[in-house]
């Protein structure tokens, strides 16, 4: 019997489970079921309390993708993960380091209940993305059938690409999604953002996540799409994203500074699943 909290940031929905004082062995297999909307409880991504391994870190933060697979970062997540150990008094911290496989982030719940998160410093070197080229650039031509993208290529823990376009309801997420995901110069695939500028402070954004498919919601997409945003020179350092789910802040003061993720968090339900 595994006892769990289903929670959503702005409909990126979780199953969350602690993994601090009940004993937790997951493989791809009960995460797939678990993440099944017919046949389990239904999920993006399913995200584990663990322990901190480490004196610096007050708890290990673990995501697993819908489809198995563990990944290195979720944005959504991560202000989920912090109501989460707030609300099951697992600690009473305001600000709480969180290790995950893409590094330490901060997470900041504020007195309205929003939760800013300390993305950290966004790697920008393909090899660390990872992201085949010769050498970084603002942006990138990319090729897939035929076709030249201009994209930008940003890592926020997990890889992202993040296109321009006109019209975000009308862009081809559905079909131009997954063809990049698996795209050859990205050997880790990638989460693909479709992003339409409104002005330097607003933009719209749709996610075609890694192993999710499109969400309502990717923080790191936001992350991300503002970074790439400001380099090549569209944006302000103070950003709205409007996602389908809802609205995120995201603040970037450029070069060497951390990403500033800013949103709700919502608990939906508890519930226990034997496994």
């Amino acid at each position: 019997m595994l006892r769990f909290t289903k929670m959503h940031g702005l409909g990126n929905d979780f199953v969350v489970i602690d993994g601090v004082r009940q004993d937790v062995q997951l493989d791809a297999e009960c995460v797939r079921r678990l993440a099944d909307r017919h046949f389990g409880v239904g999920c993006d991504q399913l995200l584990l309390v663990e322990p901190a391994r480490s004196a610096d870190t007050d708890f290990r933060y673990r995501i697993f993708n819908a489809d198995g697979g563990e990944v290195e970062q979720c944005g959504n997540g991560a202000r989920c993960f912090a109501r989460f150990v707030r609300d099951q008094g697992l600690t009473d911290k305001s600000a709480i380091r969180v290790e995950t496989a893409g590094g330490v982030i901060v997470l900041h719940v504020g007195d309205d209940g929003d939760v800013c998160v300390d993305m950290g410093v966004p790697q920008l070197e393909p090899a660390l993305i990872p992201f085949l080229a010769p050498q970084r650039a603002a942006a990138y031509t990319l090729e897939h059938d035929g076709v030249d993208y201009r994209i930008g290529a940003v890592s926020m823990g997990n890889p992202h690409c993040v296109l321009r376009v006109d019209a975000v309801d009308t862009a081809p997420v559905a079909t131009l999604g997954p063809a990049l995901e698996h795209h050859p110069r990205f050997p880790a695939r990638v989460n693909v953002g479709f992003m339409q500028v409104l002005a330097r402070d607003h933009i719209r954004l749709r996610v075609f996540e890694r192993g999710a498919g499109e969400t309502l919601a990717c923080g790191t997409g936001a992350c991300a799409a503002v970074v790439a945003g400001r380099l090549q020179g569209w944006l302000d350092a103070q950003v709205r994203v409007e996602l389908p789910g809802g609205t995120l802040r995201i603040d970037w003061a450029g070069e060497a500074s951390p990403v500033l993720m800013t949103g709700p968090a919502t608990r939906v339900f508890e519930g226990s699943i034997v496994l």
